[in-house]
């Protein structure tokens, strides 16, 4: 029987785990892109969400981004949480106040239970309520080989992407009333697959468990949980380490429609499974994708 090597045993026994060294940080600033991605939104609101708060983590750029300014366009208030782009994140919060909307931003890392507390209670503190969530703060590092993924990245991708969902979950639930919403983010390739993003892929398995589940536990209340499972999309996440440099000339081009997506076509299923447009789906997942066809 062998013995773990004590680098080891002090990853999978901390209760944290930091950004890892040896990756790209994460998710990257939208303002050193130089094809920016399209997060404005493409029609005018219809008040949807008019006397609502919301929270979108990972909020300043790409699909949070473009999600939280719809939001604010139909009418709700916008907290938003991010690990550390602030550029972005003030960038967000000026859209959301160019549509006549107020904005919270949090900056810090949700993988911390004491920081999604402080997110929820600013909220609280500021406006009263909480109506609206959406989880949708991610990373991703790609590794063409499993025994290339470290127990120090593995541990901290699904304290990134599943772990901050049930720690900032559990701080929102005494807030949220009949009528609220969570949305999740999970992904296409929860549904297919991906030879070099394994963890990524594990955890967006879990999270889609995580939406179904947590539909059940909370719907007799007449909270509403569902997912949105975007295919590949042209945010900070991809160009900035999420996908090894030499697939980017071509990302996206093997969808059905040749072509990634932009934020801005996948924040209106946000939109629409957060508002009473849906009154009558919970445990479901919307699957903006490029045409992409899965079960689920």
């Amino acid at each position: 029987m062998t013995t773990p090597d004590t680098e080891t045993v002090d990853t999978v026994n901390k209760a944290f785990v930091e950004e890892t060294s040896e990756e790209p940080r994460m998710p990257g600033h939208e303002s050193a892109l130089d094809r920016k991605p399209e997060w404005q939104p493409r029609y005018p609101g219809s008040g949807r969400l008019e006397g609502k708060v919301a929270i979108v983590t990972g909020g300043d750029s790409g699909i949070g981004r473009a999600t939280a300014v719809l939001f604010a366009r139909e009418g709700a208030k916008v907290a938003i949480a991010y690990l550390e782009e602030t550029d972005d994140a003030k960038a967000t919060a000026a859209a959301i106040e160019d549509e006549g909307s107020e904005a919270l931003l949090l900056e810090g890392d949700l993988g911390c239970p004491d920081t999604c507390k402080r997110l929820v209670d600013k909220v609280i503190d500021t406006w009263g309520q909480l109506d609206v969530l959406v989880n949708n703060a991610g990373e991703q590092h790609p590794d063409d080989d499993i025994t290339d993924i470290t127990a120090e990245q593995l541990q901290r991708t699904f304290q990134t992407n599943i772990f901050s969902m049930f720690y900032l979950t559990q701080a929102a639930r005494p807030h949220l009333k009949k009528g609220a919403a969570i949305v999740n983010c999970t992904s296409v390739t929860m549904y297919k697959g991906s030879d070099n993003l394994l963890d990524y892929s594990a955890t967006k398995g879990a999270i889609t468990a995580f939406t179904r589940s947590l539909s059940e536990n909370l719907v007799g209340d007449g909270i509403r949980v569902n997912a949105v499972a975007p295919g590949p999309i042209w945010t900070p996440l991809n160009p900035c380490g999420g996908q090894p440099p030499e697939d980017m000339d071509d990302f996206g081009e093997n969808t059905p429609m040749g072509r990634p997506g932009e934020p801005n076509e996948v924040a209106p299923a946000f939109l629409f499974l957060a508002c009473e447009d849906s009154s009558y789906m919970s445990g479901q997942v919307l699957h903006p994708n490029g045409g992409i066809v899965v079960n689920g």
